[in-house]
């Protein structure tokens, strides 16, 4: 197999791996692998002229880079050395397939694959021995893989975090210790908890200015006004979408849900739940997904959401969810009429959905006489706005305290500078020392970040101060939504009327209508500070402010 000259000494190089960073760290098999490879090239008078260290990689692929870097090197013309030695073929690889290819890519520029606990000859007894071991190290990788997947899978519903980075919005600490081992948890990150509740707030009611925000906008809002990720980074869709779809917010974090190797996603028996504080509460979170929902173009077409009609983009068929859309026809006398019909049932006909037709201008009255009779009277405002305003109430307590631990954290950044500092000029540290650099740098990123979600916390404060709901707010908003939801025509306006209500269900025998609180809230407050209200686009059915008996026409 080897074309070197026999009058001089092979040629080794060692290749030693192991399987976890922490055996690494902790020298567990690398320098016994080493000193056993030494000592048996010195034995057979072999000359070690290179040596390929794989700290934490596993042996089921070939993404190694000192295996890469090996490989390269054993396939250059002429090859820098004759045999490439491991302690086991498993060091090499644990796949079968793969360790034949890579052994016969070897083979090809003359090199030999050789264990120093697994020796072999070339014939062909040995190679299918070699083959049927490889065999076994698969068979056995793999076992491994399903204890340790099963392991961490009981240890996240027991409520333990298994590693890798927590979702922004928490931090790891310690829970207890078991044997040697310490059990960690998640808890919620101060710091940065309350711009994951931001983002939620912005999509479901915007920043007091305008209507709610979509993900593209809520990233602009956040980079615009420096509100940093949690590296210091600027916002991404990508980023913003997965803190408004993940779980873990409301205090279910999903372990497992993907294969490791392809990326798969795995069936939900499979998917292990982990108790973590939450965020988000369900209400909210569920909001937002029903919001997601119905930005889909499959679920609604953006031709419904923009059309020109008063109910268009909010109406919907109670039987199938379709929305009900415009549709036009002639009556018995030659004139024309519009009428709202199941999208569904209008492309498939009733085999798809039997939902009912209702003319257009019948449903417009009844829906503005419903909302001007029933929603807009300052008592039923003061009754449907209470839970929000308290809501509100216990979000601005919260605020407060998270402001004081971001002063807290402020000051002690700074305390921690200054006495970094006084060492430096003291001389006890030297000001170009790389660790002193790195503290530094890393104090001030903390005391900059909490700096800026301080100010935007106080702001924030500040615009909600003056928010207080009157009795005689309630009936100045109640009387000018009266006049601004009708024109002079007999017309209605529509933004107007998107601002009370998000979602019209029509069913065989009644209509429900239904919208939220909070946009509500915050319209009756920009109503009152002199704000106009604006266009909306199309919201889901969140916190409904009319129960189903009291939404019947």
């Amino acid at each position: 197999m080897n074309f070197h000259n026999p009058n001089v000494a092979t040629r080794a190089a060692l290749y030693l791996r192991v399987s976890t960073a922490r055996q690494a760290e902790h020298d567990v098999s690398i320098p016994d692998q080493r000193k056993q490879g030494e000592t048996w090239c010195a034995s057979r008078g072999y000359q070690l002229v290179e040596t390929f260290v794989e700290a934490g990689a596993s042996a089921t692929n070939d993404k190694r880079p000192e295996f890469q870097r090996m490989i390269e090197a054993a396939t250059t013309k002429p090859a820098p050395f004759d045999i490439v030695v491991v302690h086991s073929f498993s060091r090499f690889f644990r796949d079968h397939f793969e360790l034949e290819f890579y052994v016969r890519k070897l083979a090809k520029n003359g090199i030999k694959l050789v264990s120093i606990t697994q020796e072999m000859g070339d014939d062909p007894m040995h190679q299918m021995m070699r083959q049927i071991m490889a065999l076994f190290d698969e068979y056995q990788s793999k076992e491994n893989a399903k204890h340790v997947l099963r392991t961490m899978n009981e240890n996240a519903r027991q409520g333990f975090w298994n590693g890798a980075r927590p979702p922004i919005g928490y931090r790891i600490v310690a829970a207890e210790q078991r044997g040697s081992k310490i059990k960690k948890k998640l808890e919620i990150d101060p710091l940065h908890a309350d711009t994951v509740r931001l983002i939620y707030r912005l999509f479901l009611e915007g920043d007091g200015t305008s209507g709610a925000l979509g993900v593209k906008a809520i990233a602009t809002y956040l980079n615009e006004r420096r509100i940093f990720t949690r590296d210091g980074g600027r916002w991404g869709l990508a980023q913003v979408h997965a803190i408004l779809t993940r779980t873990t917010y409301i205090g279910e974090h999903r372990f497992n849900t993907r294969s490791h190797k392809d990326r798969q996603k795995k069936p939900e028996s499979e998917v292990a739940i982990m108790a973590v504080p939450p965020l988000i509460d369900r209400e909210t979170f569920d909001a937002v997904q029903a919001r997601l929902k119905s930005r889909q173009p499959m679920v609604t077409p953006a031709r419904v959401s923009s059309g020109p009609t008063l109910l268009t983009g909010i109406c919907f068929c109670a039987k199938c969810g379709g929305a009900m859309t415009l549709r036009t026809g002639r009556g018995s006398a030659g004139g024309t009429y519009r009428y709202y019909t199941c999208s569904t049932k209008a492309r498939q006909g009733k085999t798809g959905c039997e939902g009912r037709t209702i003319q257009m201008d019948r449903l417009d009255h009844l829906v503005v006489d419903h909302i001007e009779g029933r929603l807009l009277r300052p008592t039923r405002l003061e009754t449907i706005l209470s839970s929000v305003i308290d809501r509100r109430q216990e979000r601005t307590e919260r605020r407060r305290e998270h402001l004081s631990e971001l002063h807290r954290r402020i000051t002690e950044a700074d305390q921690r500078l200054g006495r970094l500092f006084d060492a430096i000029e003291s001389g006890l540290v030297d000001k170009d020392d790389s660790v002193a650099r790195d503290r530094i740098a890393g104090l001030k990123a903390v005391r900059d970040q909490a700096q800026a979600d301080a100010d935007r916390i106080e702001a924030a404060l500040e615009s909600e101060s003056g928010e207080a709901i009157s009795t005689d707010m309630l009936k100045s908003f109640a009387r000018k939504a009266r006049e601004r939801i009708r024109l002079e025509d007999g017309g209605y306006r529509r933004d107007h009327l998107r601002a009370l209500a998000q979602r019209v269900e029509v069913d065989d025998a009644e209509a429900r209508i239904m919208g939220s609180k909070s946009e509500l809230l915050r319209t009756l407050v920009a109503a009152a500070s002199g704000g106009k209200s604006t266009a909306f686009g199309v919201h889901s059915s969140v916190l409904k402010w009319r129960a189903r008996k009291d939404s019947n026409l």
